[in-house]
């Protein structure tokens, strides 16, 4: 970001910024597009499962969790990735890092899922 850019001009520059990460994650990193059609395609069963503005956000929430913590990964392993190709013990334990976050992003969205589905088919 350019010095001197703040308020609005700096809102819009980070907005853009923003969108061309999404862009690259849609293009370049199959996970991230995988995690969100599903997110997309569950919506409309979140409407139907959340009973109110609460079960809603947890829900979406998590979701949405799930797809930061892919961005953050896919950055880390572009950065390890731009280091070099060579197998380092640092470069693929920042990225079995970043896996394993992801994997606990998702469980944490499979359980507030399941927690609700029950919820709602059981009482």
């Amino acid at each position: 970001m350019k010095p001197g850019h703040t308020g609005w001009r700096h809102l819009v520059h980070s907005t853009r910024y923003s969108i061309k990460g999404m862009k690259a994650a849609w293009f370049h990193e199959a996970a991230f597009r995988q995690e969100l059609v599903l997110f997309l395609l569950l919506l409309p069963l979140a409407g139907w499962l959340g009973d109110g503005p609460v079960d809603w956000i947890l829900l979406l929430g998590s979701g949405l969790v799930v797809l930061a913590v892919e961005l953050l990964n896919s950055a880390i392993e572009s950065i390890v990735d731009r280091i070099g190709p060579e197998h380092h013990e640092l470069s693929g334990r920042a990225k079995d890092l970043g896996s394993a976050a992801v994997m606990v992003s998702l469980l944490l969205a499979g359980l507030t899922w399941l927690l609700l589905l029950g919820q709602k088919l059981f009482g």
